[in-house]
């Protein structure tokens, strides 16, 4: 089966998706989404489009939001249900959480959590290509920005997740482990799908089969294929 067979298949539908802080005030407007089983779908927007705050509602952070259907698989499905919850992974733009684990005791805990066991060659080929071979041992909170983020791309790329949330997730690598991180989004359809934000055009333009161009609330158009050229971004964007 081709990957534009696979993603006839629906992963996840939101229809009519409203998000809000203050009440009145909606930050996602009626906002309907479909993500396709193994594909990689970019998400951009300026700031304050509202792409933080779709993926903190999928990872189930949020409470003031409704909407006409959420369906997971065909079903029906809440974000804080068990079985979806062990069925994605969140990697957030900044994440400052377990502070006193360790990488090793940290993707431990993630392992156990989801009922996977995260060792072997896979994992230290992760580690290997995101150069984070001297900070395995090292407190999460005595990391820098760039080398925390590494520790949760890590996490996320070895759990392997039906549905694997990125918020900007080159914010703060060095070159190669960009261009490894690139590596590993496109791979990534073998084992699922990628919903990312970015404000880095090349990011999306070499790994992405869609671009949602999220505006005012609510996703504004669909960029897909050979369309997927950093002139028609800029555009979507109302740059010159």
């Amino acid at each position: 089966m081709d990957s534009k067979t696979r993603n006839k298949e629906k992963l996840l539908a939101l229809k009519n998706l409203s998000v809000w802080y203050k009440k009145g005030s909606p930050v996602l407007d009626k906002l309907s989404l479909e993500l396709g089983t193994n594909e990689v779908v970019g998400l951009i927007g300026l700031n304050g489009a509202g792409k933080t705050t779709l993926i903190k509602t999928l990872a189930g952070l949020l409470d003031s939001f409704q909407a006409e259907a959420f369906l997971w698989q065909e079903e029906p499905f809440s974000f804080r249900d068990r079985e979806f919850k062990k069925e994605r992974y969140v990697v957030f733009a900044e994440d400052h959480s377990f502070r006193y684990f360790t990488f090793r005791e940290y993707l431990s805990y993630v392992g156990t959590s989801y009922g996977k066991k995260l060792t072997g060659p896979e994992v230290e080929e992760l580690v290997q290509g995101f150069h984070f071979e001297r900070y395995t041992d090292v407190l999460l909170n005595d990391l820098s920005t760039g080398n925390l983020k590494k520790a949760y791309l890590i996490a996320a790329f070895a759990l392997k997740p039906k549905l694997l949330l990125l918020d900007e997730p080159v914010n703060g690598l060095d070159f190669q482990s960009t261009e490894y991180l690139y590596r590993q989004i496109s791979g990534y359809r073998q084992y699922g799908t990628v919903l990312f934000s970015s404000h880095i055009l090349e990011s999306i333009c070499l790994t992405s089969d869609r671009v949602l161009v999220l505006e005012q609330g609510q996703i504004r158009q669909c960029i897909a294929g050979q369309e997927i050229e950093a002139e028609n971004i800029r555009e979507a964007l109302g740059g010159d």
